[in-house]
């Protein structure tokens, strides 16, 4: 007589699979710059990944979406939606905080905002296995839920369910959900599934108020001016490029990023010295195709130097470095900044 399995048993090969999937991502990537598509799908992923809120484990990323799953029985309702949700959400407000802030105006920037996010939650059998340090996932259900990101659902944003999740299309979850279904073919047979459209949760997306980083109360210190034979963009990039910093600000022996590597208002920065380390934020940025100016101030809001180019013909620009202090009595002006600036425009 054959051995009768306990539920934990028989749900030990049983589980969820949850893949976010960013839509748009070959189109970006094969119509843009591919190093700044990089680094924004990156952070991207890297946003996903920190809003997983069901203890979910990673299997693999594969470019464009990540494969979450958790073994045990079908997360409560209710519980799965609110992951979808702030999956979703989060995805979305890193997008619209890089397109507030971010300085590149190359197609790859300043199209991040059209991408989009569709999740699939699929219930089954699978197992997993070692290849050295690779975890991976295997079974018939792993395929599936892969072959579910191909279907008919003509808009991008939407969450499916598999009926191996939910036989029907759950309620009470939205007012403004509107359920469909539909199925897929596979290798394995029809898959039906639900879905629903998640656009509506953009509207609701309430986005963090943006910190100040620039001196509000300050004293112009110093200010130089010079025209340089040279488009505003080229200017601009080697203004703001931190690899050419110390190439042109005397003082200043190398600058590190700390938390971005797309340049964007509130990214900080270690300035490494001839007098020491400081911390800067990238306090503020303004783009006009004839002016761009942008400023850096240091952690502790004592002086910021702002950078202005403007455009004076096709191939020649004005370039004027200004230094600000707080207005304080007793303020010591940092003789590193200054010297930096006086000896920068020779």
């Amino acid at each position: 007589m054959g051995k009768v399995l306990t539920l934990k048993e028989k749900m030990a090969n049983k589980g969820l699979l949850f893949i976010p999937d960013i839509s748009g991502f070959t189109r970006f990537v094969h119509s843009t710059e591919i190093e700044h598509s990089r680094w924004i799908i990156q952070e991207l992923l890297e946003t996903l990944i920190n809003t997983n809120q069901l203890g979910l484990e990673i299997s693999e990323i594969e470019g464009d979406a990540i494969l979450f799953y958790k073994f045990g029985e079908i997360p409560d309702m209710q519980a799965l939606y609110k992951q979808v949700e702030r999956t979703f959400c989060e995805f979305h407000k890193q997008l619209m905080a890089y397109d507030q802030t971010r300085f590149c105006q190359c197609k790859a920037c300043i199209s991040a905002i059209d991408l989009s996010l569709k999740v699939i939650t699929h219930y089954g059998e699978f197992t997993g296995y070692n290849v050295k340090n690779f975890s991976k996932l295997i079974g018939k259900d792993i395929i599936v839920a892969h072959q579910l990101l191909k279907n008919d659902i003509e808009q991008h944003e939407y969450w499916l369910l598999t009926n191996s999740v939910a036989q029907e299309p759950p309620v009470g979850l939205k007012q403004w959900m509107q359920w469909g279904s539909s199925a897929k073919q596979t290798e394995n047979g029809e898959i039906l599934f639900h879905y629903t459209q998640l656009s509506q949760l953009k509207n609701e997306i309430q986005p963090d108020p943006s910190p100040r980083f620039a001196i509000e109360n300050k004293v112009e210190m110093l200010s130089l001016s010079r025209e340089y034979p040279t488009d505003i963009i080229t200017m601009f990039h080697a203004a703001g490029d931190f690899n050419y910093r110390a190439r042109w600000q005397e003082g200043v022996k190398k600058v590190e990023e700390i938390n971005h590597f797309l340049p964007r208002v509130g990214m900080r920065s270690q300035f490494l010295l001839d007098s020491g380390q400081v911390l800067f934020y990238t306090s503020s940025y303004a783009y006009q195709e004839d002016r761009i100016e942008f400023s850096e101030t240091d952690e502790k809001k004592t002086s910021t130097t702002y950078f202005l180019m403007e455009k004076i013909t096709d191939k020649s620009t004005r370039f004027t470095l200004t230094y600000y202090v707080k207005k304080d009595p007793v303020a010591v002006v940092a003789p590193s900044a200054t010297t930096g600036i006086s000896t920068a425009m020779h």
